[in-house]
């Protein structure tokens, strides 16, 4: 029988999930108990505190949300809410020199999943180094 736990968790748990995945960070209890204890100060938390929260069981409390967005560069209310955190490119699209085209662009990016953007960066980068003015 399988237990159903509040929305919020729930959805907490698959942009913890995200997150994670996004850094490069194996969705692994023991791998987020351990990467999480080295970087906080208190007492650490069991493998088992780690999967409550990648299972949507539980979420964590401030101060160790705090570290888990120091950690994997996320905004805590981007954990937490969804909200996405400010970033430099969301500035760039405000330029007077961007096209609409150019800004609907980067908020369809901001749209794609973590790997799907991973893909994006690496076309872009690579067609980057083939351009000579780059260089």
């Amino acid at each position: 029988m399988t237990q159903s736990y509040p929305k919020e968790t729930g959805k907490f748990a698959d942009r913890f999930r995200a997150a994670l995945k996004d850094a490069g960070v194996r969705v692994s209890a023991t791998v987020v108990a351990n990467e999480f204890n080295l970087r906080y100060w208190g007492e650490g938390i069991s493998s088992h505190a780690a999967r409550n929260w990648l299972m949507g069981v539980s979420i964590p409390k401030q101060d160790k949300l705090l570290v888990l967005s120091k950690w994997l560069k996320i905004s805590p209310e981007g954990l937490l809410f969804g909200t996405p955190p400010p970033r430099p490119a969301d500035e760039a699209a405000k330029d007077e020199h961007m096209n609409l085209v150019d800004q609907q662009l980067i908020s369809r990016y901001f749209a794609l999943q973590p790997e799907q953007r991973r893909v994006v960066r690496e076309v872009v980068e690579g067609l980057a180094a083939l351009n000579p003015k780059n260089q």
